[in-house]
């Protein structure tokens, strides 16, 4: 479905992406993991061609296909039109609108009033909190509130692939729990192809049917998630547990610091 190709993007004179190629299958939920400033947030928004404006054209080099189609020259109105949506990191809702204003801002590349009107009673189905709230202003609502209303947003554009940046982000494990079911229900019932920028890498790998982790603005590892789960470095750094040799490492660490 998406095919990048040794894509570099630019931030004046700072490269940010250093060549990498992947590809997103369709009907896959794939995870773009690393640390911050790994590049995962700047992949996205060059998919979506959001930074080509710090240039003449980003990405500076390589390609990007969608559905066989090259996108890396075309505006982000005609991709959103070809099928890819875009949720942002930190749901970048509209906070003086209503969450129906919301919603119908979700629709404003199409034209069918028909099935317009079905979309926005699929997401008050799916969304039960949004049709309670939906002549609330935005800008009040929770975080979690948020993050749903910036999906339901998202699904008003009848994606075929659909971009999460850090869906969790600043959400109680409760709520994170509830926004990944509501993802792989999206992924199941509906078809639509997920690509996610996740920075809990245990929850990602959890519902991800492949993963990428990013270090530095290149890919370095990828593979299934039950076999990055395994892995001793990915265990150390990424989920936080504690292998064998980290821990013989530490003991190093505390015997050679103890009388300091």
């Amino acid at each position: 479905m998406l095919k990048v190709r040794n894509i570099e993007t630019w931030y004046d004179l700072i490269r940010a992406l250093h060549g990498i190629s992947f590809e997103v299958k369709q009907g896959d939920i794939i995870a773009l993991l690393g640390s911050n400033g790994a590049g995962k947030t700047t992949t996205l928004k060059t998919i979506m061609r959001l930074l080509y404006d710090l240039k003449e054209e980003q990405p500076e080099k390589g390609t990007i296909e969608f559905m066989g189609r090259r996108i890396d020259r075309k505006d982000t109105d005609q991709i959103v039109r070809m099928g890819i949506s875009y949720v942002p990191e930190g749901r970048e809702v509209f906070p003086e609108l209503t969450v129906m204003e919301n919603i119908l801002m979700g629709a404003y590349t199409r034209r069918d009033a028909k099935g317009i009107k079905e979309d926005i009673e699929n997401v008050f189905e799916r969304f039960p909190i949004l049709r309670q709230r939906k002549n609330q202003e935005a800008g009040y609502m929770s975080g979690g509130e948020q993050q749903m209303l910036a999906i339901g947003r998202a699904l008003m554009t009848r994606p075929k692939l659909l971009m999460l940046d850090e869906p969790s982000l600043g959400l109680s494990p409760l709520l994170t729990q509830e926004i990944f079911n509501i993802i792989r229900d999206i992924n199941q019932k509906d078809g639509v192809t997920i690509l996610l920028v996740e920075q809990n890498v245990n929850m990602a790998l959890k519902y991800a049917n492949y993963a990428f982790l990013m270090e530095n603005g290149r890919i370095v590892r990828a593979d299934k998630p039950e076999v990055l789960r395994e892995d001793p470095d990915v265990k150390e750094f990424y989920l936080g547990i504690a292998t064998e040799t980290s821990v013989k490492g530490y003991k190093r660490y505390r015997r050679k610091v103890r009388f300091r």
